[in-house]
């Protein structure tokens, strides 16, 4: 491959990384861009874990051999069998220089494991190319040829290194983009989903339920902290927080109860939990549960909460909306009545009359608040 080749090759590179979708889809873009830039048959990404001691394969790609699957669950080596990563820290380039690639033969007299590991699988020849991220050793990329194939040579290893340059800047941006979009759904405060993360799911939730039928129960809990006004007037919006905080491990520790739950905090003092698949007896159970732990907490009176589900009789639900207000319905009825249990819509069924009778307005949570 000349010059041109190999430009394009880059290009094509940080091309793929930049449009993958997942972190597992841009290490396989990696990958697969360096494999077929190098002319190799066989190509492998892998992350340093300095707390195991280990070299973690992240991917492989290519022709694998047998034991070698693409994403795999935890094939990891002792750093201390390739100690040639350990060497690319940040000391080893402070001084002006940098990084450098080598290549190994099946053949070759380069202490280490390599070697054996080449001849294991059929291959005759790999270069090595440190991965860095913020001055520091991140992993390796690690590209090989089968054997019968042309050795690699210092040019190739000169261009590995490059290779490994863009990967750790299409890495780079991997980890910025995964850190807004988690930053984007979820809540800054207790680390819970937030109300984008919820709409997303519920919407989800309510195409599996048109799909599956009764068969595929959609319930939704909202929660209403008491007393978190009074705690702010009286001891101060960092003791506030701390309610808000406490509770959110509570709706958490309890939602965990049910697979698959999404906790959330929608904003001020309202908590919610999405649950897909569980009865709406075992929601309400969950629910009968987060009241009496919530009744318990130092801080703040309780939480008031409303739960509405498909498995009960709450009629159709064609909208999220349309479950937002009868989860909001009866936990209006329950704060009214400072009930220690959950209210839940179809059970009583006043809460469906009321939530049909209030039009309200897109997103407007409140609507039922201040009602006599």
């Amino acid at each position: 491959m000349g010059v041109d080749g190999r430009l394009r090759a880059v290009v094509g590179l940080a091309q793929a990384m930049a449009a993958a979708c997942a972190p597992r889809d841009s290490v396989r873009a990696a990958a697969r861009g360096a494999r077929l830039a190098m002319d190799g048959s066989f190509a492998a990404i892998s992350a340093w874990e300095r707390e195991r001691g280990r070299l973690r394969v992240l991917v492989n790609e290519g022709e694998r051999r047998d034991g070698e699957e693409e994403f795999p669950e935890d094939e990891s080596y002792p750093v201390h069998d390739f100690p040639e990563i350990t060497e690319f820290l940040h000391e080893r380039w402070v001084g002006g220089g940098g990084p450098h690639a080598w290549v190994d033969s099946a053949v070759g007299d380069r202490p280490g494991r390599r070697g054996d590991a080449l001849r294991r699988r059929g291959r005759g020849t790999c270069v090595v190319a440190p991965i860095v991220l913020s001055g520091r050793a991140w992993g390796e990329l690690y590209v090989a040829r089968d054997e019968g194939m042309a050795d690699f040579d210092e040019d190739d290893a000169e261009f590995a290194t490059v290779l490994a340059a863009v990967i750790a800047a299409g890495l780079a941006q991997s980890d910025r983009l995964e850190e807004a979009r988690r930053l984007a759904f979820t809540d800054p405060l207790t680390g819970l989903a937030n109300r984008r993360a919820v709409d997303m799911r519920l919407d989800e939730a309510l195409e599996e339920h048109r799909r599956g039928g009764a068969e595929v129960v959609v319930s939704l809990v909202v929660c209403d902290l008491n007393g978190l006004k009074k705690v702010n007037d009286t001891l101060g919006h960092a003791m506030g927080d701390r309610l808000l905080e406490r509770f959110g491990s509570v709706l958490s520790l309890c939602g965990a109860m049910l697979p698959g739950a999404l906790v959330a905090r929608l904003g001020g003092d309202e908590f919610c939990l999405v649950s897909v698949g569980p009865s709406a007896d075992e929601v309400v159970r969950v629910t009968e549960e987060v009241c009496l732990r919530a009744a318990e907490l130092e801080l703040g009176e309780g939480v008031a909460c409303g739960v509405a589900s498909t498995g009960d009789p709450i009629g159709p639900v064609k909208s999220s909306r349309r479950l937002f207000r009868l989860a909001d319905a009866a936990q209006y009825k329950a704060k009214a009545a400072r009930s220690a249990k959950p209210v839940v819509a179809g059970r009583d069924t006043a809460v469906v009359r009321l939530a049909d009778a209030e039009p309200g307005g897109p997103g407007d949570r409140r609507r039922f608040r201040g009602r006599a």
